[in-house]
């Protein structure tokens, strides 16, 4: 395992579980700074998460289903059909991504795969050509044990009934709670379809 830092420290581990974030791009306001010391590591990623759960503003592109779903593809076509990964639990908010995953290649390989595409065809949908679709860097956590797994697993696949997105995480269809169960049988409500006013 290798340790490299741009921002944020990333490791390149393989053939352990890996936790991974990523958001788009400006999602987050720009003052949202932490002062130095102030949190863990940890702490500052579950604040950021509730920011981005929590945000009335900035782009919201994965609530449009066609995006989500292209992004669920992307996902699931990377670790079935190009096997860069194991995938155990992922979900697609609208705005960042988490997944659970074991890699089978260095992360920096999969996550430039899989962001490159998904932005690619993102971008050619949405005619944003030439703007950035994700933010640059990705958070990234190597899973230290069994019970920090399922912890994880739960996180993610909890994240759209934290938001309020739906009230049973298993109707949440872009997700690995959904998926497991088909997704709810009737998307009102349930899908992130974009709402009056939300930016796009």
């Amino acid at each position: 395992m290798t340790l490299s830092r741009r921002r944020l420290p990333h490791i390149s581990a393989t053939n352990r579980a890996v936790f991974l974030t990523w958001r788009l791009h400006d999602s987050l306001p720009a003052n949202r700074a932490f002062p130095p010391g102030s949190l863990t590591s940890g702490q500052a990623f579950a604040a950021m998460d509730r920011l981005l759960d929590n945000l009335g503003s900035g782009p919201t592109y994965l609530r449009q289903p066609h995006i989500a779903d292209m992004l669920v593809e992307a996902i699931q076509y990377n670790a079935e059909t190009l096997r860069q990964y194991v995938l155990h639990a992922f979900v697609v908010m609208p705005n960042h991504v988490h997944v659970l995953i074991t890699p089978v290649v260095p992360l920096p390989k999969l996550t430039k795969s899989l962001k490159g595409i998904t932005a690619k065809r993102a971008n050619a949908v949405l005619g944003l050509m030439g703007i950035p679709f994700w933010q640059d860097e990705t958070y990234d956590h190597v899973v230290r044990d069994g019970q920090e797994f399922e912890r994880i697993r739960n996180y993610i696949e909890d994240n759209p009934v934290r938001a309020r997105l739906v009230k049973d995480a298993s109707a949440f269809r872009w997700s690995s709670a959904g998926r497991a169960t088909g997704g709810s049988p009737a998307d009102q409500g349930v899908c992130p379809s974009l709402a009056v006013g939300d930016p796009v």
